[in-house]
């Protein structure tokens, strides 16, 4: 017999709570975290001091109304250096604040995170798109990190190098610090060599093409742009960094092409910003599609494709992950009075339905080492 949300006792988690399997209710092809209790902990800025505590959560932290931080303070729900204080408390450099809050984590397609090669120290996954590999941000246990040790057990994992969320594909993890150091010293020497496969707009050249143009990163915008010296700009520095990808096609249909890359440094986006830059952005990279392509041929968004894709998850003999059950669809969790996100399973502003680049990770070549990913089925053109 359930109890009622009153007689329930809050219990809180931190980021030693490891993820468990039942933390994960899958619905029309979605995963979603069930809703907990964490407390997200910061301290005091120099610039923040002087303000009040109230003001200090509602000019630095936007996402909830005023109104819900004078409740947070006067509940305890904030809390400074372990204290409750009042809404006119004044916050002093270094100073803890604890801010407990009804988590609900963004939602992530309800694909499997599956394991290609398990070895003594190294583990080698497929990585499906949508899902990050490590927390951050909103993400904690819809990660790759997080899934993996609710479903397999699999902890510590040591992610040795990071793909971008909407990005899919091989994703190597070490067992242990050491032979994480090891894999991060090999790629720092330029001693690894990394393949992977995008589906682009257009006709792509037949013959290698390199293109070496610096990636500048913004991340209040969260893209990069290209920078190339030119007769104008000679004297100027390029305040990107030095990038270089080799690019190389598979096939054509005449709309699209398959082309493998081969990124020779790691910026961030830089396949995506690179390939923009010789006029053949990925085909559903809404980010990057350039402004003088026809739309009609820009193909399907990445959220656009989301629907067609949600109905055609692959199937998995130990798990149900077409999430569509009626054990599935009645699964309770704790609404909370205070909380601005229930009863909604995701936060505000994500629906869960989000269709991954075509970008996919298919090889990581090493010192006496190669791991490997199968390609994905938009790879093969009609």
């Amino acid at each position: 017999m359930k109890r009622r949300r009153e007689d329930m006792e809050i219990v809180w988690q931190t980021p030693a709570n490891p993820p468990e399997r039942h933390d994960y209710i899958f619905r029309n092809g979605v995963r979603y975290v069930r809703p907990y209790y964490f407390e997200f902990i910061c301290y005091v800025k120099n610039r923040w001091a002087g303000k009040t505590i109230v003001d200090l959560f509602s000019d630095e932290f936007k996402g909830r109304p005023y109104d819900y931080y004078v409740s947070a303070v006067k509940s305890g729900r904030i809390q400074v250096d372990g204290e409750m204080v009042p809404v006119s408390y004044i916050v002093q450099p270094s100073q803890k604040i604890s801010h407990f809050l009804h988590r609900h984590e963004p939602p992530v397609k309800a694909m499997e995170v599956s394991v290609l090669q398990k070895e003594l120290d190294v583990l080698t996954v497929c990585k499906p798109a949508s899902v990050p590999v490590h927390p951050c941000g909103q993400y904690r246990k819809n990660t790759v990190v997080g899934i993996l040790q609710a479903e397999h057990g699999l902890a510590p994992l040591f992610p040795i190098h990071r793909l971008d969320r909407l990005v899919s594909g091989l994703l190597i993890l070490a067992t242990s610090a050491s032979k994480a150091d090891l894999f991060r010293q090999q790629i720092e020497a330029g001693m690894v060599q990394k393949q992977y496969v995008a589906k682009v707009i257009g006709v792509f050249p037949e013959d290698e093409q390199v293109v070496n143009a610096n990636v500048n990163y913004n991340a209040r915008e969260g893209r990069s742009t290209t920078e190339v010296e030119s007769v104008e700009n000679g004297s100027t520095p390029l305040k990107g960094k030095a990038a270089c990808t080799k690019f190389t096609r598979i096939s054509s249909n005449g709309t699209h092409s398959i082309i493998l890359c081969e990124p020779i440094t790691g910026r961030t986006h830089q396949i995506r910003v690179h390939l923009q830059y010789m006029g053949h952005p990925i085909a559903n990279d809404m980010l990057y599609l350039s402004e003088v392509t026809d739309r009609s041929t820009k193909g399907m968004g990445a959220d656009r494709a989301a629907a067609k894709s949600a109905q055609s998850l692959p199937s998995n003999p130990d798990k149900d992950y077409s999430a569509g059950s009626e054990e599935n669809s009645k699964e309770d969790f704790s609404i909370d009075p205070m909380c601005t996100n229930c009863p909604n399973l995701a936060p505000k502003g994500y629906d869960g339905h989000e269709e991954g680049l075509w970008l996919h990770c298919v090889r990581y070549t090493g010192p006496a080492w190669t791991y490997e990913c199968s390609y994905p089925d938009w790879a093969l053109l009609d």
